[in-house]
């Protein structure tokens, strides 16, 4: 699947070293690029099919951050940009990735990728999910595996996805939101706070779960279910 996307920066390098990176991948159409960001605002308000953004943020008639926040309709966004103060600002708009300047094409190509995942999770194009899940943490979309998820738990309105070899990731949403985006040959709800991978169980027990060093308890209400994992 080709994404439609466009380029905007006020250095012409820096769009001509876009273009030459998507030409080598060829995972995005380059529509347009831009070095007035005005006339660039002017062009997404007028049309409804580009994907993705290039976008830089230090630019001298309005800043990324202000023209992605005037846009009607908000396409995916990578920011590319040299001042790395601006990365927590970036984030805040749920940017699909930030990327530093001077940036390689190997970090280019990992950007893009993000891109086109998150694009096919959204219009439904990976069945089943796929082999991940998509959440909005820390002002950024992260892809999560579930091979990497070890268990989830409840927080408030928040969920806290547990990852083996990662730092955890908070993120606003209910367990009931996330159940039916997870694969339920492969994860069980053991209790009104806890999911669990079911391939990370090493023990079960009547009230509890053990997962390698971690035990669980089991709610009431899960315990016939928790049952049928074994049985």
């Amino acid at each position: 699947m080709s994404m439609n996307c466009i380029a905007i920066d006020d250095e012409p390098l820096a769009l001509e070293l876009i273009r030459n990176y998507l030409q080598r991948s060829q995972k995005c159409h380059l529509v347009q690029t831009f070095t007035n960001a005005v006339k660039a605002k002017e062009y997404l308000d007028a049309v409804t099919d580009i994907h993705l953004i290039f976008l830089d943020i230090q630019m001298p008639d309005i800043t990324g951050i202000n023209l992605y926040n005037s846009l009607k309709i908000k396409p995916m966004v990578i920011f590319t940009t040299a001042f790395s103060e601006h990365a927590v600002a970036g984030f805040e708009l749920d940017a699909i990735d930030y990327i530093l300047k001077p940036f390689s094409y190997p970090r280019f190509e990992r950007a893009l990728t993000k891109a086109e995942e998150y694009l096919k999770f959204q219009q439904g194009k990976i069945p089943g999910h796929g082999d991940a899940i998509f959440v909005k943490s820390d002002y950024k979309i992260i892809r999560i595996l579930f091979s990497e998820i070890v268990y989830i738990e409840s927080v408030d309105d928040y969920v806290k996805i547990f990852r083996q070899h990662e730092k955890p990731v908070l993120t606003l949403m209910s367990m009931k939101a996330i159940l039916p985006k997870l694969p339920p040959a492969e994860f069980a709800r053991i209790h009104r706070r806890y999911i669990v991978s079911t391939h990370k169980i090493t023990h079960f027990a009547t009230k509890k779960i053990m997962l390698e060093t971690l035990e669980l308890p089991v709610g009431e209400k899960f315990a016939d279910q928790v049952k049928l994992l074994w049985e």
